[in-house]
């Protein structure tokens, strides 16, 4: 019995002091929060709004003098009129306090009032009420549930309660009174929950979204890693095989010399064993070893050819240029071309595609371009984003290789993908000459980092890598 009794004094005592707290932040403690006035609209329109308000806040201030000047002096009606509406021009900067100055106008008012004041009566004029309705909601909606209950607690007390006792207002009138404000104080804690649950899903998708676009750079980054090991492991395992068969093509070659070719093999040896462990890491679990050779740009021809057959209207344009290209630019020519190939048939279905890839002592240079869906309209890149996962693997293969990217919707309503890829391998360049010079999308700048746009708000995108239809051979 005298625990059970403990813990409800426990209780008790505990839910008095949240009360407490709560008609203390909303009387004095807790800081007024900015109100964003109207910002949709362009500044002359906030201008006209404000003047607008500051009219309206003035007659009403002069509306509560006249009828407040029936009951009091002439100079202390204007006053307690100012400090019951004129508080409403706070209401943008500070909410909270806007509303304490005018639940302190009407209070004072009520004492001002004792013995002048006929019965039954209510003793505040229409709108000095109508702009403490207005800070009510403005304070409910901004500050939420604590700082409205606390607000509802004060009106009560502080407000309708004085009345009651000195100016004689009927029982039934403060019971309509703190309905209403109790009502007002609700419909604006209502929109103030719903506001902050619209706020916490939009950083909820913005983290998922910036999750995908990680795992994208991750997954495309392992990927390239892939196709790199399949590249220099066969250079190191002729380089191996070379080192190994030289003193058998010059059987007179010295000791040191054959004892160097040794080292050679078994370093080039060492370097493919670590490097195909390092590859087995970045594979996924149930991903086997790829047996087949990686596609260059000789199979573009094969692709197209694919894409054709698969019902999409594609021209291709080989020129130029030296008969081979390094391994790994060659693999990167072909996967640009395939993505963005990609892209075009699932995002521009219909649209003609025009592919060229120009060889020359430099470099390559690949252009993709689409003229546009007739029955679609592409969605325009937002302001600093990078695109999907197809963009996301184009720009890191063309940063891999030190070249640039850039991609975005061209003047006749289509898309253009167009990639410089060096064959003099990548220069050495700082972070602010990577986000120049690789550039994704027609306003965002491209850079090596995690993309900030998910692959659901792509213009273009491909998940898979290889359109449908399209074979690599």
């Amino acid at each position: 019995m005298g625990s059970a009794l403990r813990n409800a004094v426990s209780r008790a005592w505990e839910r008095a002091c949240r009360v407490a707290r709560l008609l203390w932040d909303a009387a004095w403690a807790a800081p007024d929060r900015h109100v964003p006035f109207a910002p949709r609209l362009g500044r002359p329109a906030q201008v006209l709004l404000g003047v607008i308000g500051l009219v309206a806040v003035l007659v009403l201030a002069a509306t509560a003098d006249q009828q407040l000047v029936q009951l009091v002096p002439g100079s202390l009606a204007w006053a307690l009129a100012a400090l019951q509406a004129l508080p409403l021009l706070l209401v943008v900067s500070r909410p909270l306090a806007a509303w304490r100055l005018s639940a302190l106008g009407l209070t004072l008012a009520t004492f001002a009032e004792v013995g002048h004041a006929p019965t039954p009566f209510w003793p505040w004029p229409v709108s000095s009420c109508i702009a403490f309705v207005l800070l009510v909601f403005v304070t409910a909606q901004r500050y939420g549930r604590d700082i409205a209950i606390g607000v509802d607690l004060l009106t009560a007390g502080a407000v309708f309660l004085p009345a009651l006792l000195l100016v004689a207002l009927p029982p039934v009138v403060l019971g309509v009174g703190v309905v209403a404000v109790t009502l007002v104080l609700v419909l604006g804690e209502s929109i103030h929950s719903r506001l902050e649950a619209e706020r916490h899903l939009e950083e909820a998708e913005q983290q998922r979204r910036a999750g995908l676009a990680r795992q994208a750079v991750l997954e495309e980054r392992s990927r390239i890693a892939r196709e790199l090991h399949d590249v220099v492991a066969h250079h190191m395992s002729m380089i191996a095989i070379q080192a190994e068969a030289a003193p058998y093509k010059e059987p007179g070659l010295p000791e040191q010399t054959r004892r160097t070719f040794t080292a050679i093999r078994e370093a080039s040896t060492t370097a493919l064993t670590e490097m195909r462990r390092v590859i087995g890491l970045l594979r996924e679990e149930d991903e086997g070893p790829e047996r087949a050779p990686q596609p260059g740009i000789d199979r573009i021809p094969d692709m197209v050819r694919a894409a054709r057959s698969a019902g999409m209207q594609v021209d291709l344009t080989l020129t130029g240029g030296p008969e081979r290209v390094p391994s790994v630019v060659d693999v990167s020519v072909y996967r640009i071309v395939q993505e963005a190939l990609s892209n075009a048939g699932r995002h521009a279905p219909g649209a003609h595609v025009a592919i060229e890839v120009e060889r020359s002592a430099g470099g390559v240079r690949v252009e993709v371009v689409d003229d546009g869906s007739p029955g679609s309209r592409r969605v325009p890149l937002p302001p600093g984003g990078t695109g999907g996962h197809g963009l996301t693997g184009m720009r890191e293969r063309a940063a891999l290789l030190g070249g640039t990217l850039r991609a975005g919707l061209s003047q006749g309503g289509g898309f253009t993908v167009t990639a410089w890829l060096p064959t003099d391998g990548p220069r050495v360049r700082t972070r602010e000459a990577q986000g120049e010079s690789t550039t994704i999308g027609m306003s965002g700048p491209g850079a090596l980092g995690a993309p900030t746009v998910s692959p659901d708000d792509r213009p273009i995108g491909s998940a898979d890598g290889q359109p449908k239809g399209q074979g690599e051979g």
